[in-house]
């Protein structure tokens, strides 16, 4: 299962086991729990701390595997094999249930720890999605430190019929107690805020004891990261208040045009992201969504839980987020059937009739690479031509489960009240309205800004981009804007990133001058 330098890594890595770990493994007669038992016997094999038991009625799932912590008696759950994105957190489990510090503040790790109640979570993934890993060691990490919580990640594509009997068409999709808790991306302070009905208020309360910032920054993204690196390394006291840190890119698969960084992954950029910024004094607020700027004698930020922050300047780079098709039908069935991230839900579709609306470079990647899951891939383009570069297109017209429609205008999704079942379109040329049957619709035509708060506050562009001169400088003296949500021409992260630094030093020579 593991090659030799993998091996390697990994025996490294359970160095750092202070206590014992058991691993429970549950088999079926499948070649996959045949993988299941020929990875565990590889992982127990390289630590002295790290034994393996059968128990093929210890888990409801086959095959399954259980990481369990001796000294503390707690557990998480694998069901199926845990490789691709999720081998991370498999090891990671197995260094926090063996006692290997776990990277959270000591408060959050209290307040898990004191949480109330029993909390059993079942987390169903798909092996290629990028923001899945995430979610799971969110709970994971819970699991391990409180025993009365218990998560179980479940490989979508292997247990199908419980995808299907949950109508499952979108990961992550994480249920606690047998109900749905969440879908899509959430962080570790989210996951406690919704089950530990007071933290809101006490992170509120805390919130706005805090005393005024130089520099406070309104994004977590590339533009964010820099501009608070940027700021802090001025001196000055930096503040960063985020939804999510690391925005869009956590979703981002492949990256290959970061300059000197010849390819990475977005959740790996994010982690390098944020372990940068947390090198330097920056009061990263996390989880956190701004709803109103004002400006007095200081710029003024409240928060959606109702607290105020105060800086003497502020950086703003909310980012933007996946353009809607905004057609009858779309909202009903998001999550049903509509998609945004073809890695993340493609295989959720396999074998099964799909549609990508857009013909950009972003809609014929995700054709090209669904095109080798489902059974086929109909492309439907509003431009006459599409847009993608001309390598994408003749990749695409090479495959024969692709069909493209250009000058297609999508008019309604359609559905049987619990998931979808097709698409309406019409042609633009002739007139004529058409219907595809289907089962899953994966929207890829571009981005909004995240600035709809910021209406009145700010001079925004008709397409609602921060207006912005070539210092970062919005139409407020001492707000300053940097990335996708800006008027930059050119939505990429290096020049977020370059935007972001330039917002901090324009912020930085403002307050020199006043």
């Amino acid at each position: 299962m593991l090659d030799t330098n993998l091996k390697q890594t990994l025996k490294t890595y359970l160095q750092n086991l202070k206590t014992q770990v058991e691993l429970v493994v549950s088999l079926d007669d499948s070649a996959k729990a045949n993988e299941v038992n020929t990875l565990a016997n590889e992982i127990a094999e390289l630590s002295d701390l790290v034994s393996l038991r059968r128990d093929d009625n210890a888990m409801a799932r086959k095959p399954a595997m259980l990481v369990r912590s001796v000294a503390n008696d707690t557990n998480i759950t694998f069901a199926g094999v845990p490789l691709g994105h999720e081998f991370t957190s498999l090891v990671l489990a197995l260094l926090h249930s063996g006692g290997h510090p776990i990277k959270v503040e000591a408060d959050t790790i209290e307040q898990i720890r004191q949480l109330p109640g029993k909390f059993e979570f079942e987390t169903y993934v798909s092996l290629s999605c990028q923001t899945c890993p995430e979610v799971v060691q969110a709970l994971n990490i819970m699991s391990a430190i409180n025993p009365n919580i218990t998560n179980v990640m479940i490989d979508g594509a292997m247990f199908q019929d419980e995808v299907a009997a949950k109508n499952i068409m979108a990961v992550p999709s994480v249920y606690l107690n047998g109900e749905l808790f969440s879908q899509g991306a959430i962080t570790l302070e989210k996951i406690i805020q919704k089950i530990d009905v007071n933290a809101e208020k006490r992170q509120a309360e805390a919130l706005k004891s805090k005393a005024d910032f130089d520099v406070l920054v309104v994004g977590g993204g590339p533009a964010g990261a820099a501009a608070s690196i940027y700021a802090a390394r001025k001196g000055l006291n930096t503040g960063i208040v985020a939804e999510r840190f690391g925005g869009q890119v956590a979703d981002t698969v492949g990256i290959e045009n970061f300059i000197s960084v010849q390819y990475t992954e977005g959740p790996k950029l994010v982690n390098s992201l944020e372990a940068h910024v947390r090198e330097y004094n920056v009061d990263i607020m996390n989880n956190q969504r701004a709803v109103k700027l004002s400006k007095a004698d200081k710029i003024q930020l409240e928060l959606q839980n109702g607290a105020v922050l105060k800086s003497k300047t502020l950086i703003l780079s909310p980012g933007a987020r996946w353009r809607e098709m905004n057609v009858p039908g779309e909202q009903e069935y998001r999550g049903k059937g509509v998609a945004y991230c073809p890695h993340c839900d493609g295989p959720l579709f396999k074998g099964k009739k799909v549609a990508v609306i857009g013909g950009g470079n972003s809609g014929i990647e995700a054709a090209i690479d669904l095109a080798g899951i489902v059974e086929h891939v109909t492309v439907l383009e509003f431009a006459a031509e599409l847009r993608a570069d001309a390598v994408l297109v003749k990749k695409a017209n090479s495959m024969v489960n692709i069909t493209i429609i250009t000058e297609a205008q999508s008019t309604e999704v359609t559905g049987d009240g619990t998931r979808v079942t097709g698409i309406n379109y019409t042609d633009r040329k002739t007139g004529d309205a058409h219907h595809i049957e289907l089962a899953g619709i994966f929207v890829q035509i571009g981005l909004v800004p995240n600035t709809e708060w910021l209406r009145g506050a700010v001079e925004l562009s008709p397409r609602g981009e921060i207006i912005v001169d070539e210092r970062g400088q919005t139409s407020v003296p001492g707000v300053f804007a940097a990335g996708d949500a800006t008027t930059a021409p050119y939505k990429q992260i290096i020049i977020a990133m370059g935007s972001g630094a330039n917002a901090a030093l324009g912020a930085f020579d403002y307050m020199i001058r006043h």
